[in-house]
């Protein structure tokens, strides 16, 4: 795992893979990795299959890079969204957000 807690693979499929923690602690620096791997533009999908961990910083930072992604008029869905990330989404009313 990276120092920062978490890290961004770029698979075949078009997909970017996110692993390890989505935190206040990492949720800065994952917006700024994010930004960058999606400015490219090549990635339709985002697969959280390895978040570990993720609160309310992790869930903006996900609903900030959608929101950017979609202003720029691409598409840009959301794979295996872990159980306490998809409980707060619903908490907040944000889950039609995650939604492709």
């Amino acid at each position: 795992m990276s120092q920062s807690g978490f890290q961004l693979e770029a698979r075949d499929d078009a997909t970017l893979a996110v692993s390890g923690v989505l935190t206040f602690d990492t949720a800065h620096a994952a917006l700024l990795a994010l930004r960058g791997k999606l400015a490219s533009g090549s990635f339709s999908a985002l697969d959280l299959a390895g978040v570990a961990r993720g609160d309310s910083a992790g869930l903006s930072c996900l609903l900030v890079v959608l929101a950017e992604v979609r202003a720029r008029g691409r598409m840009l869905s959301v794979r295996h969204l872990p159980a306490g990330l998809h409980a707060l989404a619903q908490v907040c009313e944000v889950e039609d957000l995650l939604a492709a």
